[in-house]
């Protein structure tokens, strides 16, 4: 028999809300395990560079793979048993990786494990939104921002433990294996927090979804033009996010002439605002409301842009950088949300926006650089820009669905 949909007690609430919470941080945790040891995993390997970013593909390979099949597993195994066990093969991929470059030096064995990995990682990403929306409903406030800021928290948790290790000497073999402990053991703890049974709008039922039904969802999502709207949206706010990961340090250096550290310096202050902004946003959008939050977000996102690009002060670029991370702070969460809430099946829609969020996230740095060989940098970010500002003019399509 199926558990309550909705949770009145809010001591099992606030364990469910925790658990995704830390659900998001082994996401960030994870992605940024390898980040500090390629130098070490090169060297094993005996790679070039250009390689080693061959082997680093088949993270995407895996992710698109894991966001396809997230919505029949989700279906299938229900939140506890598939996120569960997303972590656990998460955690299996990281050891395989260590191990096979490290002791075995075999170049199949690790890019199998980055495959896995990030066909764990695209699976935990949909389900673990899937669950915060549910979540939110459930509470009667937003979350999701608060949520989604666990996921750098733990990034920069991961790439702490990979220095530290790099610096200490410590394997990238037994590295990988303690994070991977650390992850499993997270995942077991965590697990009983989870509620058994069917979300808010999905089906109450025992039965298990076929596969192919799940299928059908999913491609049906293709078909909302709201939904589509709403990746749209994703799409601005990524691509931001992602070019300022890639491209914000080279542009203060290269476009403004700031030193090395400087623009370290700049790029670590986006981070952190990003981040904060995402703690903050819950109650920012419950007294707002997801249109006005994110249609004022996304404005100051194109004022940031606009800074930087034109500005020369530093103090200057320094205001454009945080109002750049203000703005591509609520994008992704907020989009999420509105993808659950736009009709039923939420785990197809939300995989559906997902995936043209990552397709932002792997397509938009590189066209940010195609297009900074024809004119420059600075030039190309106009892009980003122009992206936040349709964000702005278009937020109307993240209202509830509810309020329509």
């Amino acid at each position: 028999m199926s558990e309550p949909q909705v949770l009145t007690d809010r001591r099992e609430l606030a364990r469910w809300r925790n658990a995704i919470i830390i659900a998001f941080a082994i996401g960030g945790l994870a992605l940024a395990t390898w980040g500090p040891r390629l130098p070490d995993l090169r060297a094993d390997l005996d790679l070039s560079t250009g390689s080693i970013g061959v082997l680093l593909a088949g993270v995407t390979v895996g992710s698109v793979a894991g966001l396809l099949a997230s919505t029949p597993l989700l279906g299938r195994l229900g939140a506890r048993r598939a996120i569960t066990g997303a972590v656990l093969l998460i955690a299996v991929a990281v050891t395989v990786i260590g191990a096979g470059a490290a002791m075995l030096h075999s170049i199949p064995v690790v890019g199998a494990g980055f495959v896995v990995v990030g066909f764990a990682i695209g699976c935990l990403d949909v389900m673990i939104n899937v669950e915060g929306a549910a979540i939110e409903k459930a509470a009667g406030r937003t979350l999701m921002p608060l949520m989604h800021a666990a996921w750098p928290a733990g990034a920069a948790a991961g790439s702490g433990i990979g220095a530290a290790c790099a610096w200490l000497g410590i394997s990238p073999a037994w590295q990988f294996a303690g994070t991977a402990i650390l992850m499993a053991g997270t995942a077991l703890v965590m697990a009983g927090a989870i509620p058994l049974g069917a979300r808010d709008g999905e089906e109450a039922s025992d039965e298990k979804i076929p596969v192919a039904e799940s299928l059908r969802r999913w491609l049906r999502g293709w078909t909302d033009w709201r939904l589509l709207l709403i990746g749209l949206l994703v799409l601005g706010a990524e691509l931001g996010e992602g070019s300022a990961n890639n491209w914000l340090t080279l542009a203060a250096k290269d476009g403004h002439g700031q030193a090395s550290a400087v623009a370290a310096l700049f790029f670590t202050v986006f981070a952190v605002g990003e981040t904060l902004a995402r703690v903050a946003g819950g109650p920012l959008v419950d007294r707002l409301g997801r249109v006005r939050t994110v249609r004022i977000t996304s404005a100051l996102g194109v004022l940031g842009v606009a800074l930087f690009i034109l500005a020369g002060h530093p103090a200057l670029l320094l205001i454009g950088v945080v109002l750049w991370a203000i703005g591509v702070s609520m994008g992704f969460p907020l989009g999420m949300s509105a993808a659950a809430d736009s009709g039923p099946n939420a785990a197809a829609r939300v995989s559906v926006v997902a995936t043209i969020g990552y397709f932002a996230s792997l397509a938009g740095p590189p066209a940010i650089g195609f297009l900074a060989e024809g004119t420059s940098l600075l030039t190309a970010l106009w892009l980003v820009a122009l992206l936040l500002a349709f964000a702005s003019v278009g937020a109307g399509v993240m209202r509830p669905r509810t309020a329509r």
